[in-house]
């Protein structure tokens, strides 16, 4: 069967980064109603004379030169938006509609410090079909299972050697020809993720902000979501609306409802990792993500969230203290990770160093100063800042011979957890700005392990504390200039432009 594709669009070329994004815009929205136009049909019961084929649109740049024009001096401080060198440099392009303002600002650094035309046409990789389907459509379900089956016979489905990580994982070999990425993720891997996201948070792609809140307690949850609707109730909370799963919106009072919001329902049990999301109009708000318990689940919503280029991600949790000095309650900073967690080896290699971030560390020491009221020698009688250890063995101390024990002792370890050094990990891996506060919440080494009464206890003490704290890091991160979040220390000698 011949291919069946779109009427060609020519490659434009541009000086201007809306004009560039216009035809993006263009070319997508194209190549998606001609896939959801056959889609309908083929739902219907009509035979397809054809396979039907769309593509993704691209953005290309050729380079000749190592010197990069001389853009504004805040420009010129970024550590991304130019290419490593010359050559030809390109992407493939999703959901304009999603980052259009991530795409503008990419396009925009691209000109400026280059000064060469962008160039926009219709690439070569195609869409699959179950990417296509509108955020609230679900028509694969009025198929029999037989009808879905012939779906492979006239459609291109989720091809995943064209959503590997090699591009960020630094693996990634260009063939014969073959331009330079521009980019971390392909299309394919931005679709991909972006329908992971739905399916494990429970709520839209859309409603994600750019700062994350990533906690193992529904403890912390349930305080989230009340301070959520205490934003909601104030006529001048910076926040104007508070999303949780299934997309239940409630805007801040004095805001009328958006069209969308009617669509939003209580799902009927709690999705895998719940998300709530307190939403800033220039999307600079506070996510807040459930991950559960085990390194496993941290790397996965990792692996999708990274997609939204989020400004950072902080995790707040319990850990084990491993330290005799320590207290319950005490909260331990992270400026090292020991990472036996085993979920990343393959992708990156545990010789690989996962440094601290100053402008994180800051606004988290400085945090914590704020909610508790403590400075200076005292902040260091309730906050340690030392190395965490994260472990995919929730019962490492049952283990014979005391040989984790051990290792935990030489590398100076302070607390031990099942998540943060995924989270860092990651958050390195993909160029994410990351950070961890803990707070203790037992010590299995001194005889202090969890018990139900002593648990509540702390619960009811140390959460809404804990849960101000990185908030309120999360106010100083955003006040700080969120672009010079996105340090050097997390880009190669040979990276990508895209942030």
């Amino acid at each position: 069967m011949a291919p069946t594709s779109s009427a060609f669009i020519a490659p434009t070329r541009h000086t201007t980064a809306e004009s560039a994004l216009a035809q993006v815009h263009h070319i997508y929205n194209h190549q998606i109603g001609l896939l959801r136009d056959h889609m309908q049909r083929f739902v219907a019961g009509e035979t397809l004379p054809s396979r039907v084929r769309a593509c993704y649109p691209y953005v290309r740049i050729q380079t000749d030169t190592v010197a990069r024009a001389k853009p504004h001096p805040d420009v010129a401080l970024l550590a991304y938006g130019f290419v490593a060198g010359p050559g030809r440099f390109e992407t493939t392009l999703t959901r304009p509609d999603l980052y259009h303002e991530y795409y503008l600002e990419q396009f925009q650094l691209l000109l400026q410090n280059h000064g060469v035309e962008l160039e926009v046409g219709t690439s070569h990789q195609p869409i699959p079909v179950h990417f296509s389907f509108s955020e609230h459509d679900h028509v694969e379900g009025q198929m029999s299972a037989e009808r879905r089956t012939l779906m492979r016979d006239v459609f291109d489905l989720p091809d995943l050697a064209a959503m590997d990580d090699g591009i960020a994982n630094g693996t990634w070999e260009p063939k014969p020809g073959e331009a330079q990425p521009l980019s971390l993720f392909t299309a394919p891997r931005v679709d991909y993720s972006l329908h992971r996201l739905r399916h494990y948070t429970g709520t839209s792609p859309r409603a994600f902000q750019n700062f994350v809140l990533f906690t193992n307690y529904q403890f912390y949850i349930d305080e989230f979501v009340r301070l959520g609707h205490e934003e909601m109730a104030k006529p001048d909370s910076e926040y104007i609306a508070f999303i949780e799963p299934g997309n239940v919106v409630t805007r801040r009072t004095g805001l009328a409802a958006e069209p969308g919001d009617e669509l939003g329902a209580p799902p009927p049990r709690l999705p895998q990792m719940p998300a709530y999301h307190l939403v800033r109009a220039d999307h600079s708000g506070i996510t807040m993500v459930n991950i559960g318990v085990g390194p496993a689940n941290a790397k996965n919503i990792t692996d999708h969230i990274a997609v939204l280029r989020p400004h950072a991600w902080i995790m707040l949790g319990h850990c084990a203290g491993l330290r005799n000095s320590q207290q319950l309650g005490d909260y331990v900073l992270a400026h090292g990770y020991v990472r036996e967690d085993h979920v990343l080896d393959e992708e990156l290699p545990l010789w690989v160093p996962i440094p601290a971030l100053a402008e994180i560390q800051l606004a988290l020491e400085s945090a914590v100063a704020g909610v508790t009221g403590v400075s200076g020698a005292d902040l260091k009688r309730i906050m340690r800042t030392g190395t965490v250890a994260s472990t995919d063995n929730r019962n490492w101390e049952l283990l014979p011979d005391n040989q984790p024990q051990r290792r935990f002792s030489q590398s100076r370890a302070v607390a031990l957890d099942m998540e943060s050094a995924t989270i860092a990990a990651n958050g390195f891996r993909f160029r994410v700005p990351y950070g961890t506060l803990l707070c203790v919440s037992d010590k299995p080494l001194h005889g202090e392990i969890k018990l139900p009464g002593m648990a509540n206890h702390f619960y009811r003490e140390r959460v809404d504390q804990h849960l101000r704290i990185g908030m309120r890091a999360i106010e100083i991160l955003r006040s700080g200039g969120v672009q010079r979040l996105h340090s050097r220390k997390l880009r190669s000698f040979a990276e990508v432009a895209f942030q």
